[in-house]
């Protein structure tokens, strides 16, 4: 009897489960009023808790945007155009920690949807060209890579480019950042396809390997439709199942990673984050002992697609390079702890019982995290690594990575290499960031609760941390498939090695 109640359950939640889903239409469209509820919640909630709301848009700027969301939502919506707006607006506030993210259930559905359309071309992208990285069409002879994109459908790519750029949030006015968001895989056709739609078909407008124009033109990539052709056409022996071990270092190795050259006395270091949970603590401290024991006399450090994450983890690498204690900022503060719609933000009160710990209030009204403003962390003795290192940047050099950079960058030992970072050089707003939930459409987006200057005397131009020696990309370098960056610190090892004969 309890066998046959038990197996009745899991059958009716099972059903229930598939019928949702498949009830679930992505074309759903919100009635203004609902549009227009969730609009108001997320205005007021930036407007009262948000760091940095006005710190890069002047405040009548920021209102005017506000108003123009609003005025977009007299008629019904589905969750794509509504998402659309939030992320114009949003964007405006130039601060890359506040991101607009989908609801739930639509995440739900693009991960299961068996058909879903992809615009088919990955691009590499920055301030002198739009060169194809990838395309998802195999069969196709002309666009592949390296291949410099001139327009789409009839719309020169530079103003596709800045079009897309409207929606992409960024630290202050770094435009690195953005070109180098468009160039991660497949964001560029997510973006292209949420801004300008699908085609059946998109006429481009290309150069060929000889420099002449040319015209084609290319259909979506349909995922589940090529895995089926692909498992169809390459039939082979079954894969073997990689243990729960091989995994967890497969993960690991590929956030982190060292790797060392005895016989000309240099190491490189792949360091994907700083997030926690992948042993960062252990791998800092057996990889700067084996740069000691093995002689190394030359570090390259890349931290080109280091998002950032944890500031204990940026923290602790620089004490293993700095030269002098260094503080991880001047100024650190949130603009309020209790809200009016905290019932809508996730850890709402165990981020405010964090804050009753650690942030006080001050004369300025503000609340400030007074130990990470006057703590100076000091060089680590053991295992210190005093040779000569060569960081390399990017745009996806973001948030704590910035951090890092910033501390280390003016001594004479240290070199940056590469192009500006993404995270701003002056400041971010970060540290909590949690996610809202709009009530209406089940849209979030990310609000970060803390302002971080990390030098009040560098000057606040919106810019990234500059690179000393730059290394950007070429069509040569992406036809090719080139490391440029790694070449150009390779390149000033050879030289320094020489300058030492």
């Amino acid at each position: 009897m309890g066998r046959g109640i038990m197996f009745f359950i899991v059958c009716f939640c099972f059903v229930a489960c598939g019928t949702n889903r498949h009830l679930y239409s992505p074309d759903k469209k919100f009635a203004p009023a609902v549009l227009q509820k969730d609009f108001s919640i997320y205005r007021h909630i930036l407007e009262e808790a948000h760091p940095g709301l006005y710190w890069y848009t002047p405040k009548d700027s920021m209102d005017q945007y506000f108003e123009w969301g609003a005025r977009q939502l007299t008629d019904s919506m589905d969750e794509p155009s509504f998402k659309k707006v939030l992320m114009y607006v949003t964007s405006k506030i130039n601060c890359g920690h506040t991101s607009v993210r989908s609801s739930a259930r639509y995440s739900d559905y693009l991960d299961t949807a068996r058909l879903y359309r992809v615009f088919p071309l990955s691009l590499k992208i920055w301030d002198k060209a739009a060169v194809v990285a990838q395309n998802l069409n195999r069969n196709d002879s002309l666009l592949v890579r390296g291949t410099l994109i001139e327009s789409i459908n009839g719309r020169p790519i530079r103003g596709i480019i800045d079009s897309l750029c409207e929606f992409i949030p960024t630290d202050g006015y770094n435009l690195t950042h953005k070109y180098q968001t468009l160039s991660n895989r497949g964001y560029f056709g997510s973006l292209y396809s949420s801004v300008y739609g699908f085609s059946r078909e998109y006429q481009v407008i290309y150069r060929d390997s000889a420099g002449n124009q040319q015209r084609t033109s290319i259909t979506p990539y349909y995922p589940a439709v090529d895995t089926i052709r692909g498992k169809s056409r390459v039939p082979g022996p079954p894969v073997p199942k990689p243990s729960a071990r091989e995994r967890k270092n497969f993960r690991k190795n590929s956030v982190r990673l060292l790797k060392i050259d005895t016989t000309n006395r240099t190491a490189m270091m792949d360091l994907n984050s700083f997030s926690r949970g992948f042993g960062l603590k252990g791998f800092f401290r057996r990889s700067f002992r084996a740069l000691r024991k093995n002689g190394i006399d030359y570090l390259i450090i890349d931290v080109r697609g280091n998002g950032g994450g944890s500031v204990t983890n940026s923290t602790l690498i620089t004490r293993y390079l700095a030269d002098h204690p260094f503080k991880v900022g001047d100024s650190l503060y949130a603009v309020t702890r209790k809200k009016k719609y905290s019932r809508y933000i996730r850890h709402d009160l165990s981020n405010r019982i964090f804050m009753s710990f650690f942030a006080y209030k001050r004369k300025d009204g503000l609340y400030h995290f007074r130990y990470f403003e006057r703590h100076k962390f000091k060089p680590r003795k053991g295992n210190h690594f005093n040779g000569q290192t060569y960081l390399l940047t990017g745009g996806n050099s973001f948030s704590a990575t910035t951090l890092f950079a910033t501390a280390i960058r003016e001594q004479p030992n240290v070199t940056v290499v590469g192009e500006e970072t993404g995270g701003g050089a002056y400041g971010n707003n970060a540290w909590l960031i949690p996610d809202v939930v709009l009530p209406g459409t089940g849209l979030g987006f990310r609000l970060p609760l803390f302002r971080l200057v990390i030098n009040k005397d560098a000057p606040k131009n919106g810019k990234g941390v500059q690179p000393e020696v730059y290394s950007g990309p070429t069509v040569e370098d992406v036809r090719k498939g080139r490391d440029y960056k790694v070449d150009k610190a390779l390149e000033l090892i050879k030289e320094d090695k020489a300058v030492k004969k």
